[in-house]
């Protein structure tokens, strides 16, 4: 059994702060990476030790595998977290951690490879009798032939990624006319986002619920279920609010997920933390994907069920059991997570890139934060716009969204606009109340009492923003970066749409 003593967080802001701090509760040394836009950042700070990986985008910097791993035998590292998004998911890179014998926080490259893969992953899970969307189970070759495949499972229908994730490289298409350009438009964007142009249809549910179980398993056969989240409410695609339990499974519903979810992990010989993502439609569940890695809601499991899903990380990848049985595991109360954006919701949810000129979080009992920012500080523009994660925790659901409510109005900040006024406003609406909402509750509510266009922007258009933005600012500005302690020279600078 092989103990950690140091561990390097392949990361940044909020979730490398949450990793050190369980890692520092074990006696683990911790080693911080940083772009110079993050070379004040409080992850830095927190770490023991903080290595510099390269300029301010991620390609230069954080996507960097080859340079983390040359820090880590330089700094006598003994393993590395990935965190969430980035290298996370990249089998390639955990294969480069293993063979440069190190331990990689995480499953086996293989099982990352597998389940990455979504058309891969449905054909590993099949012997299982996992219940599966309607679609097709092998990438698309021949438009004439997709096009036969989508009129017998009957529009509307989904394009999507089989490299896929975060939205990206999946169109929906509710007439057979529309069908050629949207599939176009998807493998291009495939193509860019994950180099890897092959797609695959599926029935699109208009309004299902988004419910993903979290699983944990080690190295010696034992894996267990960890409850359900609901992640119903969405912005393109993404996930902006969660909560667990959800409020509509029953006892026995949750019990055949979770047996669900945990066949899928072992489908794949999976170790560690991972999360299998279902769509719940009118009494039915269907398998969506596996994320192999830690979610970014998962604090939302760790308030209910009192287990830190970090350390056990930790733990397996130590090579020790898990050090909990699924009898073991219950349901205590109600926790609600909302993602903290800098971006507008008035303004079809664009990023808000500016300055922290006040930040203040808020306190008390049953309010976490985990957040990788503090007063003063820019938001850059080379990262996902998350300023934190906010979560409430209550015995009863109605006590953790009174809360909820409470803690968006304890948070103050100023200089940017956030998603806090929109996690109010779903809050405080009925149907989020009475727990009957679905994945079309923002277009459905909050476009219509909010006069808000019901157009959300596509990911290539979010791209053009800040690319016209960056060129505006090197035709309007002289400063350039000549100091690495400089960060966003143009951090006031707001997006609106004219």
């Amino acid at each position: 059994m092989a103990k950690i003593k140091k561990i390097l967080i392949a990361n940044r802001g909020e979730i490398a702060l949450r990793v050190m701090r369980s890692a520092k509760e074990m006696g683990i040394k911790t080693v911080a990476v940083y772009s110079e836009a993050d070379r004040n950042s409080p992850h830095v700070k927190y770490a023991d030790e903080a290595v510099l990986l390269g300029p301010q985008a991620s390609a230069k910097s954080y996507l960097l595998g080859d340079k983390i791993i040359d820090f880590c035998k330089k700094l006598k590292v003994d393993a590395v977290h990935p965190g969430y998004g980035f290298l996370s998911e990249n089998a390639e890179f955990a294969q480069k951690v293993n063979d440069a014998g190190l331990i990689f926080v995480g499953p086996k490259p293989d099982a990352i490879k597998l389940m990455g893969d979504k058309l891969k992953a449905k054909e590993t899970v099949k012997e299982y009798n996992i219940p599966m969307i309607p679609g097709t189970d092998k990438a698309i070759t021949a438009i004439s032939d997709a096009k036969k495949i989508a009129k017998k499972i009957g529009y509307p229908i989904l394009i999507k990624a089989a490299a896929g994730g975060g939205g990206k490289g999946m169109r929906s298409v509710f007439k057979p006319e529309d069908f050629e350009e949207q599939m176009n438009l998807a493998i291009n964007e495939a193509t860019s986002a994950f180099g890897n142009g092959s797609v695959f249809i599926e029935k699109f549910f208009t309004s299902p619920r988004h419910i993903e179980i979290q699983v944990m398993a080690d190295s010696y056969g034992n894996t267990v279920h960890l409850f359900e989240r609901d992640c119903s409410i969405q912005r393109r695609h993404q996930k902006v609010i969660e909560e667990a339990p959800s409020a509509v499974l029953t006892s026995e519903l949750r019990k055949k997920m979770g047996e669900t979810a945990v066949n899928v992990a072992k489908s794949c010989n999976y170790t560690g933390a991972g999360t299998v993502e279902f769509l719940y439609d009118s009494g039915n569940f269907y398998f969506l994907e596996m994320n192999t890695r830690l979610q970014v809601e998962h604090p939302v499991t760790e308030l209910i069920t009192g287990v830190d899903l970090v350390k056990e990380q930790i733990k397996v990848a130590e090579g020790e059991k898990l050090s909990f049985t699924q009898e073991d595991l219950k349901i205590n109360g109600h926790a609600i997570e909302i993602r903290v954006y800098a971006e507008d919701p008035k303004n079809n949810f664009l990023p808000d890139i500016g300055k922290l000129e006040t930040y203040v979080k808020p306190e008390g009992f049953g309010v976490r934060v985990d957040d990788g920012f503090e007063e003063g500080m820019d938001i850059p523009i080379y990262y996902d716009p998350m300023i934190s994660k906010m979560c409430s925790y209550g015995r009863t659901r109605d006590e953790a969204i009174s809360r909820m409510i409470r803690a968006i109005d304890d948070y103050k900040v100023i200089g940017i606009e956030t998603t806090l006024p929109f996690g109010k406003f779903v809050m405080q609406h009925g149907a989020f109340q009475s727990g009957d909402y679905n994945t079309s509750f923002v277009g459905t509510h909050f476009t219509e009492e909010s006069s808000l266009q019901e157009d959300i922007l596509e990911e290539e258009e979010l791209a053009a923003i800040f690319a016209s933005k960056i060129t505006f600012e090197n035709k309007s500005k002289t400063k350039i970066f000549n100091n690495i302690t400089q960060t966003n020279t143009v951090s006031n600078w707001k997006i609106r749409r004219s």
